[in-house]
């Protein structure tokens, strides 16, 4: 398959990304070919782990390909989109439950669906070009490929202030925030994924592990849990809007760039997924209430619509004033029934 790379090399299972044209954008059928590569090689005994890259400097992968999705969703077929996020899921909750080791190497951008390829594993590597980001709200989706699970866990309300302003993170803002494990300088990738296929041993990243250059959430923790504290959308910008500092002005500022039911669905989410039952299966299947719904009752279509097809960067959203009624919440996130996202296939 001309877009991804699959194969055995010595100890490892390789699945290198193959479209650095287009950002490394993960199609269904590269979802598809992921997918079985992992059922195939979780009962490979020669298969030690599995390491995941992608070609180009650019972007590890930067999200979902988004065109084909548009394509069918304005002409009314909203199957397609629901099949692709369904088995897109299923996909990430195999790699986040893997019984091998998943090693990744994240440069460029890794956004929306390279999130739920890349930060799912057990050894998440991050190098000085990473930037790390779940823009979801910008297209009226919600933080979705399990993301919702890291948002969740993240500390303080780091959680809120990234989903809703779809904040990038450089290597240190991905680690303090959860989305990554170490931190090696790309030059040192070859070589390591060289010995990684010899060895199967994913201990030899540790000793190549540096301190990364210092990032800026750390130093924001605190004002934005004061801001993002409140349990809706709403609370947060009254927060934001009684402080009328700068700090304030520019999340403000970012946070009227995206669609508001998708922010305050995605604040929901967090507050609902928060505490001891969290797992990555009961993320996926608040996430996938969403965007089974996302194209005839949300904002997806007008949003790939601004940012992608027509690029005149004006959305024409839903409840354009900010102001989301809690029952449009609900009713986005209501149980899906029949339609609930399940997990037969990983159990089989």
């Amino acid at each position: 398959m001309a877009d991804i790379d699959i194969r055995v090399t010595g100890r490892a299972g390789r699945i290198t990304l193959t479209r650095p044209q287009a950002l490394n954008a993960m199609s269904y059928d590269m979802c598809m070919a992921i997918d079985a590569a992992l059922r195939n090689w979780r009962e490979d005994d020669d298969v030690a782990l599995v390491i995941i890259d992608a070609e180009g400097d650019k972007a590890f992968c930067a999200g979902g390909d988004i065109a084909e999705l548009y394509d069918t969703g304005t002409k009314g077929n909203y199957d397609y989109g629901r099949t692709f996020w369904r088995d897109e899921y299923r996909m990430n909750a195999m790699i986040f439950e893997y019984p091998k080791p998943v090693v990744s190497f994240m440069q460029g951008f890794t956004m929306g669906g390279g999130v739920g390829i890349g930060c799912h594993g057990s050894h998440r590597v991050v190098g000085e070009s990473s930037k790390i980001a779940m823009p979801e709200c910008g297209i009226g989706l919600v933080p979705d490929v399990g993301g919702t699970l890291m948002l969740a866990l993240a500390p303080g309300r780091l959680g809120e202030y990234l989903g809703t302003t779809a904040g990038r993170m450089g290597p240190d803002d991905a680690i303090f925030a959860g989305f990554a494990d170490i931190y090696i300088p790309q030059g040192d990738w070859a070589g390591l994924i060289e010995m990684l296929e010899a060895s199967g041993d994913p201990a030899l990243l540790a000793p190549h592990a540096q301190t990364p250059p210092p990032g800026e959430l750390r130093a924001m923790q605190a004002e934005i849990d004061r801001h993002f504290g409140g349990e809706t959308l709403g609370d947060i910008l009254t927060s934001l809007k009684g402080d009328g500092g700068e700090f304030s002005s520019k999340i403000l500022a970012s946070l009227r760039r995206n669609s508001p039911l998708s922010m305050a669905c995605t604040v929901e989410m967090l507050h609902r997924l928060r505490g001891a039952t969290l797992s990555i299966r009961k993320a996926l299947e608040l996430e996938y209430r969403f965007t089974y719904r996302a194209m005839d009752k949300g904002d997806f279509l007008e949003g790939i619509r601004a940012q992608i097809i027509d690029k005149d960067r004006n959305p024409r959203w839903q409840y354009a004033d900010l102001t989301v009624p809690a029952v449009a919440v609900s009713a986005m996130l209501q149980p899906l029934g029949a339609e609930a996202l399940t997990f037969e296939e990983e159990e089989a």
